[in-house]
This record gives C-alpha cells, structure tokens and sequence, in this order.
C-alpha cells in the first residue's frame, strides 16, 4: 500500500500491534510529529495550485 503520512510500519507501531521496543516506538512517533509540522508548507503549495487544498481538508477533516 501506498504512504500517505504514515508507512505500513508505522501504522504497526504507533498502533501497537508491532513488537519494538519502547525507545523505537517513541522515535517513530518523533518522526511523525515532524512530518506533521511540515503540513503547514504543503497546504501552503497546495492553496496554491488551487483546489487541492480544500480537497485534502476535506479528506482530512471528514469524520
């Protein structure tokens, strides 16, 4: 499967259902919280190109 903001692993990990240990846990959760960050530019580029962006907040923000 394709990553969107998270890779297969990760989904694994910060879900609980890989085996790793605490330390690689919380640095994998430290990563996703830099991409997270970095939203911030690609909405930005996004805004943009024009629609794109109220397309991903739609994504984003639908239940």
């Amino acid at each position: 499967m394709a990553r969107a903001l998270l890779t297969d692993r990760e989904r694994d990990i910060i879900s609980g259902e890989a085996d790793v240990k605490k330390d690689y846990r919380y640095q994998t959760i430290s990563r996703i919280r830099n991409r997270m960050e970095r939203l911030d530019g690609d909405i930005e580029a996004m805004e943009a190109h024009g629609d794109l962006a109220d397309e991903f907040r739609e994504i984003v923000c639908t239940d």
